[in-house]
């Protein structure tokens, strides 16, 4: 168990469960014995998501662990406020230490507004809602029209393309490509592809 690295993922306020889901279900079944689900927020206080679901977090952002694999952004509605700020240190650590980064829905926006997103290729709810992400957003020719987008380490997507994340994010870990295929087209279709 202690070998296990950690993937953080960051909630806020009415966080969108659904964009969780896939993403922590497919990195604790695929990657079960390499990774452990971390769910972090601005403090320990229990955050309720869209659907009413209520997240106990496991730290908050003073107690990160070190060490990571991965860090994670699930969207919501409180990725244009004050609480979205508290998140920018460990997102400028994640960078720093050359870790993915993962960011669906609106978190999107919150990255295109910091400037993270002006070097990669990427996707969001909309090339328009980037546009309005504020200043530090100055790549708009780097938006691609796509679900998911996986470039140099950043992965994005859009709100309605969590399992679509959940993939890039496999693939960006490292984890079996045969795996997460069988894995996604079952998901995808409903049902497992004959040999």
């Amino acid at each position: 168990m202690s070998d296990k690295q950690n993937i953080l993922y960051v909630i806020l306020a009415k966080w969108a469960d659904w964009e969780y889901a896939f993403a922590a279900g497919a990195v604790a079944y695929l990657g079960e014995d390499k990774y452990r689900n971390i769910v972090v927020s601005t403090d320990t206080n229990i955050k309720q998501s869209m659907c009413g679901l209520r997240c106990l977090p496991d730290c908050d952002l003073e107690n990160v662990p070190t060490k990571y694999a991965a860090v994670v952004l699930i969207g919501g509605l409180s990725w244009r406020g004050g609480d979205a700020e508290k998140v920018i240190p460990l997102v400028k650590q994640c960078l720093e230490k050359g870790k993915p980064l993962g960011a669906i829905c609106d978190a999107c926006r919150f990255l295109a507004g910091m400037g993270v997103l002006n070097n990669v290729k990427h996707t969001g709810n909309g090339a328009s809602e980037l546009n309005e992400a504020g200043d530090g957003y100055k790549n708009p020719q780097g938006f691609v029209a796509e679900q998911a987008v996986r470039d140099k380490g950043i992965i994005t997507a859009n709100g309605t393309a969590a399992l679509e994340f959940a993939r890039e994010l496999c693939l960006e870990l490292g984890i079996n490509e045969k795996q997460i295929e069988t894995w996604y087209t079952f998901y995808k279709r409903g049902f497992f592809a004959s040999a």
